[in-house]
């Protein structure tokens, strides 16, 4: 029969693994949080400090140093002023309809076109989807003068359609939805086709149901890079009442070279949509970018 102290000898050990484990795990949890709150700083910084130059008054000293993050006296003065310094509901008007007709077309385009590379069996189908890929090494700049040329040809100057068309479909949004559909069970085309189903109907009832992350992931991507657009509209328009929100902030930039105050309130009003599309869909973002690695 064992003594309580020879049983008390060997739980010690045990004892003093399980706190040295503890011990590792506390300070590797706090060295993560610590780096993440690094970076976090070092991404939200910039913003920060845009937004607090932005509610600064005319008398503040925004190139002090060290620099001050808050205010001295708040003010929205500087966002009225910029309201009325340009005509920036045309400007706003213009880049929601811009951007949500790219989105919109690039969930129907790049769905339609992932929809046989992932569920149907034809030669060459690999290669064509790698062909698809590679144009993702492609930069724009090398592609924007044949697109260029190719839009005055169509008479698409100045228009909401040379502004979209370009950007309406992307690799990118090939890809994403390509891994999406590779994820849903083949019976579940095979029990559409029985029930006298054809392709487009699996497609959109079936399908499209079943990858609604995947879609509004494709979305914020696409909204985030239509909304941001400065160098095609910079190309393809010479008409002021066509520009989008980025060129009308430069312009403004070009106005009010001296008073950074209002370029801050500028560029503060052309990011608040993106942040809040994001904000609005992000329950949907994870979920919907894991999907890509779980089968390729």
């Amino acid at each position: 029969m064992n003594s309580p102290i020879i049983e008390k000898t060997a739980q010690q050990p045990i004892e003093i693994k399980t706190k040295r484990i503890s011990v590792k795990k506390a300070v590797k949890l706090t060295f993560t949080y610590a780096l993440l709150l690094f970076v976090t700083l070092i991404t939200v910084g910039p913003f920060l400090w845009l937004v607090s130059t932005s509610l600064k008054s005319g008398g503040e000293n925004i190139f002090q140093y060290p620099p001050q993050l808050i205010p001295e006296k708040v003010t929205f003065s500087n966002y009225s002023s910029v309201m009325e310094a340009f005509p920036f509901w045309r400007y706003l008007l213009n880049s929601t309809i811009v951007s949500v007709l790219t989105v919109v077309l690039n969930l129907i385009f790049c769905s339609l076109a992932a929809y046989p590379l992932a569920r149907m069996k034809f030669k060459g189908k690999n290669i064509v989807f790698l062909l698809i890929i590679s144009t993702m090494m492609i930069p724009f700049q090398l592609l924007m003068i044949p697109i260029y040329l190719l839009s005055l040809n169509l008479g698409l100057q100045n228009t909401y359609a040379g502004l979209v068309l370009p950007h309406a479909t992307t690799a990118f949004g090939i890809f994403l939805m390509r891994q999406a559909f590779l994820t849903i069970p083949y019976e579940l085309d095979e029990s559409g086709r029985m029930d006298g189903a054809n392709a487009f109907q699996i497609w959109w009832r079936i399908l499209i149901p079943l990858v609604k992350p995947s879609l509004v992931t494709l979305a914020i991507f696409t909204f985030v890079s239509a909304w941001g657009d400065f160098l095609w509209p910079l190309i393809i328009t010479n008409d002021s009442s066509m520009y989008t929100l980025p060129l009308g902030v430069n312009a403004l930039a070009g106005n009010f070279s001296s008073n950074w105050r209002l370029i801050a309130a500028g560029s503060v009003i052309s990011v608040l949509p993106i942040i809040i599309f994001f904000a609005l869909m992000q329950r949907h973002f994870i979920e919907g970018a894991m999907k890509g690695a779980v089968k390729g």
